[in-house]
């Protein structure tokens, strides 16, 4: 009996590892380089946010206050991380998003303020963007607090920037 179970399932499996794959295929190449190579091509305070997981003082980023259409990267690296339709106004003096775009970002667990609160980076640099609340706007209910210093803004319309490598 189990040897039929197995033998009507294996399709099943194929079509599972088969999604894997492509789910795989669809992340980013991993851009690795060591913090001397992040200081010689980034501003200090968007390296000691990228890469030294401090925090930029609020209202202090001129893109919280960017509403035009387009997309916002990663700072060191490019990646496309958000789009603009995705940024809300949360009251933080950060720039904030309910969304960000699919196969960007990694999470990890922060202890910092000696409570866990779950940290965000750029799947591609792992550079530091900012922490997930659940204190968002419907759909998601996600607030996705972002460093402005760890962003560039594309208006929409205008070239994406190559990936750096």
């Amino acid at each position: 009996m189990k040897r039929r179970q197995l033998l009507q399932n294996f399709p099943l499996a194929l079509s599972a590892l088969g999604f894997f794959r492509m789910a795989q295929a669809q992340s980013p190449v991993q851009l690795i380089k060591d913090k001397a190579e992040w200081k010689k091509l980034l501003s200090p305070n968007a390296y000691l946010v990228l890469f030294e997981h401090g925090t930029e003082r609020a209202g202090t980023s001129a893109l919280n206050a960017e509403k035009r259409p387009g997309t916002f990267v990663c700072a060191a690296c490019n990646l496309p991380l958000f789009d603009a339709a995705h940024k809300y106004e949360s009251g933080t003096g950060w720039p904030s998003f309910f969304q960000p775009l699919p196969n960007a970002l990694g999470t990890s667990t922060d202890y910092k303020l000696f409570y866990p609160r779950t940290e965000y980076h750029c799947v591609r640099c792992g550079g530091h963007q900012g922490h997930i609340f659940n204190d968002g706007p419907k759909p998601t209910g996600k607030r996705y607090c972002n460093n402005g210093v760890a962003l560039a803004f594309v208006p929409q319309g205008q070239a994406l920037p190559a990936l750096r490598t």
